[in-house]
């Protein structure tokens, strides 16, 4: 009996033994998984760290959306990133065959050299064969057609002013012109004033817009052909000439110029801004693609001023320089009013103003 009461009494400590240890392990459990679903709790939180994590720790990750400041630093683009490459002028938004020349059906005019003499005239949907020759005041030519013999395509001459030429292709026929077969001018102004020539399309002409003064804009100026003059001599050719000496402004703006031809068969300039006639001043060339040439660019020389050269695209297309010899020359530095500003290559590389020749 007593031997039994032993046993009775062995078998309730044990069990109260083993009620004691599940109850804390249940309370132990218990408090780890609270825990755990709160890793936020400031009770339990461990002291900041002194040291950095090793490098090799992944960073930490969080749910929360990016604060409105850090947003926005990441849209805008990094101030040294490189500007994006330009593969061709109608793909960087420059002119080409689709955005000039007529936007119009076009009626045949056999007229051989045409001069114009009325003030006024209009001429519009017209398939000239031949050229026109102003001697009259706001005298236009939109959405039309020029294919020349002559030595020009449109010649305004002095003493009138006021001519447009607007969406309009003027070309000419290689081997046919006056000058042992070549032609010099698409449109050239011999007037004491502006003129404006934008949207058209040109080829052909050796010096195709020709002028001191104007406002060239939206134009595309390609396939100059190069000759021979009557004395044997290439010709020099550019897609913009000006010879100095002018009174008013000329603006080169928002033009496609390029100049193909081989400097051994006289190629000059995408643009050509010379001292032949005086200083050359009051000078805008801004936004303009430009190709081809001894150097695309001439900036006008010593004594030049008020020269504001911005923002164009220098195209590696022809030569890795732009021109045969670099992208510009005969830039005057120290002249009044002179601008060097935001010029680069197609590439995408910043292109410096050129040493003072």
């Amino acid at each position: 009996m007593t031997q039994h009461r032993r046993r009775l009494t062995a078998w309730l400590l044990a069990a109260v033994v083993l009620a004691v240890v599940l109850t804390l392990y249940k309370a132990d459990s218990t408090a780890v998984t609270e825990h755990a679903a709160a890793p936020g709790a400031t009770a339990s939180a461990p002291p900041p760290a002194t040291d950095p994590p090793p490098s090799s720790a992944p960073p930490p990750t969080s749910s929360a959306p990016p604060s409105p400041t850090a947003s926005s630093a990441a849209s805008e683009p990094s101030p040294t990133a490189p500007t994006p490459a330009c593969t061709s002028p109608g793909t960087c938004g420059f002119p080409d065959e689709r955005s000039t020349g007529p936007r119009i059906e076009l009626e045949r005019h056999d007229t051989g050299n045409m001069s114009v003499k009325e003030n006024g005239t209009v001429i519009k949907g017209w398939d000239i064969r031949g050229s026109l020759d102003i001697y009259a005041n706001d005298v236009t030519v939109i959405d039309s057609k020029i294919t020349s013999t002559n030595w020009w395509g449109i010649n305004l001459r002095p003493g009138y002013s006021g001519l447009k030429v607007l969406h309009t292709t003027i070309t000419a026929v290689p081997g046919k012109g006056p000058d042992n077969g070549g032609v010099n001018y698409a449109v050239s102004n011999m007037g004491g004033s502006s003129i404006e020539v934008g949207w058209c399309d040109i080829s052909v002409f050796g010096n195709a817009l020709s002028m001191g003064q104007g406002d060239l804009h939206d134009n595309y100026v390609h396939d100059i052909v190069a000759f021979r003059n009557q004395g044997g001599e290439w010709q020099h050719t550019d897609a913009v000439i000006s010879g100095g000496g002018n009174k008013g402004r000329l603006t080169i703006r928002r033009n496609t110029l390029l100049n193909p031809t081989a400097v051994d068969r006289g190629a000059t300039a995408a643009v050509g801004l010379f001292a032949d006639t005086g200083v050359v001043s009051s000078v805008v060339v801004d936004g303009n693609w430009l190709a081809g040439g001894a150097y695309a660019l001439y900036g006008g020389g010593p004594g030049a001023t008020g020269i504001q050269v911005t923002n164009n695209v220098f195209s590696t297309q022809y030569h890795p320089a732009a021109g045969a010899y670099g992208a510009a020359t005969a830039w005057n530095a120290g002249g009044a009013g002179n601008v060097w500003k935001g010029n680069r290559m197609s590439d995408g590389r910043p292109v410096e103003p050129p040493p003072a020749s």
